[in-house]
């Protein structure tokens, strides 16, 4: 099927690509299904988009791309609700916040979109030790790009 997104105009996805998010993401508990498009297949980031409506899409990124020692732990009821059985099936997005340069753009480490590729579903989480991780984290330069 067809959707419009917020920054690659329209779109074809496969209904088996739809992640559901059953407590939708902070802020937006009513939206609940979204689609992971990638940006570009060198770069680490995506775009975690609403399937049912345009203007709700974030870009979002790797955090280890651009923090190589993020850790969190996920809760055992967060676990329940993504039916996390093989971290392998586990995929941490953070939300980034675009600025006028990627240099100034930061990503949130605070609360990260925990995805479940394996059972199309997802949740973002809050982290319980909020001191240790930003929610306005600065992106830096990947390794080995233009500074």
């Amino acid at each position: 099927m067809k959707i419009a997104t917020k920054f690659l105009g329209e779109v074809e996805i496969a209904n088996q690509d739809i992640l559901t998010f059953e407590h939708g993401l902070l802020g937006l508990e009513e939206e609940r299904e979204f689609v992971l498009l990638p940006i570009d297949a060198d770069l680490p980031l995506a775009l975690l988009q609403s399937v049912m409506h345009k203007e709700i899409g974030f870009v979002v990124a790797y955090p280890f791309a651009f923090k190589p020692d993020y850790s969190f732990e996920i809760s055992d009821e967060d676990r329940a609700q993504l039916q996390i059985e093989n971290e392998e099936d586990v995929l941490p997005y953070a939300i980034v916040t675009m600025k006028e340069t990627f240099q100034d753009s930061t990503i949130n480490l605070l609360a990260p979109v925990i995805l479940n590729i394996e059972k199309k579903c997802g949740k973002q989480i809050v982290l319980q030790d909020n001191k240790i991780y930003p929610l306005r984290f600065p992106m830096q330069p990947l390794e080995g790009s233009a500074k």
